[in-house]
């Protein structure tokens, strides 16, 4: 058996075990946050939520998938068939290749690239397309409407969390994600992570996080309002459950980032207690919990403020971070908390 896993097809065969192994992940996880999502909405506005399907509910979601998958799938007669069809899938599959290089634990990765952070980059990039090309194809003006915002929307706060990132890549001197955890691996437990060193970006990215992937209070793309549902409007039925599949495991990503850039991945918070995957997956659906509140708590933004805020606030704010965290690096500052080669590789 051995022998046969070093030929190329046992190799190939381990390799597609992975790839099943981080989709199943992935794909179980959204259930979970679909009905987390759920609870929680209904828990501030003081109602029960899922509560019939399945034990506590948690069938929900499961059923609700297959109401989706066994309906009919409908296609307006002006709507571009090619496109209509290939933009959801487009959707969902460049938000789920992108968790090839999340590590879950030291060495636990797909894809252990030297560069993931500009792989995660080079993907976030392309999922705009899949709106894009949902809008456009739908040949209707309020679909192609919402698919412009959230093109406008989704290139404007990117260039925020570059930046954001930037700055974490200056301290560790790398662009690997494990690298950026190990240099997160100190004495103090917690306070060892980048969070306390790099504070103030830890809202301005949870917040260009939330306009990123068209989460409330930016769901603008979305608004019902004035958009009757944006670029989802024309779509019913498998392919508007992989857009929504799409966006729920685009958010996940961003908690997954979260948890590697700021606070320490698989790392434990104590001193002295094992580190692991538990951890990182702890830390992710905390940040989910957040992504839910808001959603529950904040009104919507009007798009004139979404896009001021992006470009006129967070723009010029993690910029000048960038400028000030490279300063703070070369002459290793405060203890060296800014410039930490040395651990991170």
């Amino acid at each position: 058996m051995d022998g046969f896993l070093s030929t190329t097809p046992g190799m190939m065969l381990i390799i597609a075990g992975q790839c099943l192994l981080v989709i199943g992940f992935v794909m179980v996880s959204l259930l979970f946050l679909v009905y987390g999502d759920r609870k929680i909405w209904a828990a501030v506005q003081m109602r029960r939520g899922p509560n019939v399907v399945g034990v506590f509910g948690l069938l929900q979601t499961v059923a609700d998938a297959l109401k989706y998958v066994l309906k009919e799938v409908v296609i307006p007669a002006g709507a571009d068939r090619s496109v209509f069809l290939l933009a959801p899938m487009t959707s969902f599959v460049l938000a789920m290749i992108a968790w090839a290089v999340i590590p879950f634990n030291d060495t636990w990765v797909l894809a252990d690239l030297n560069v993931a952070i500009l792989y995660v980059f080079a993907i976030s990039s392309l999922e705009v397309y899949g709106v894009i090309m949902g809008g456009w194809a739908s040949n209707s003006k309020y679909p192609f409407l919402g698919s412009l915002r959230s093109a406008a929307q989704m290139i404007s706060y990117e260039v925020s969390i570059g930046l954001i990132i930037v700055g974490v890549i200056i301290s560790t001197g790398s662009l690997n994600f494990g690298d950026i955890v190990r240099a997160q691996d100190g004495d103090f437990g917690l306070f060892s992570w980048y969070w306390l060193p790099h504070f103030p970006m830890v809202f301005l990215f949870f917040i260009s996080a939330l306009a990123e992937t068209n989460r409330p209070p930016f769901d603008l793309p979305e608004a019902e309002s004035e958009l009757v549902a944006g670029y989802q409007v024309e779509y019913s039925s498998t392919p508007f459950l992989l857009f929504m599949a799409g966006e729920y495991i685009a958010i996940f990503l961003m908690c997954a980032l979260m948890t590697l850039l700021f606070f320490g991945g698989w790392l434990s918070p104590i001193p002295g207690v094992a580190d692991g995957a538990l951890w990182m997956i702890a830390k992710m659906t905390v940040f989910f919990f957040f992504f839910a509140m808001v959603k529950a708590v904040v009104p919507r933004y009007r798009y004139d403020q979404l896009m001021r805020i992006g470009w006129k606030v967070f723009l010029p704010m993690s910029l000048a971070w960038v400028v000030l965290v490279a300063f703070l690096a070369k002459f290793e500052l405060f203890g060296g908390a800014y410039a930490r080669w040395t651990i991170g590789g």
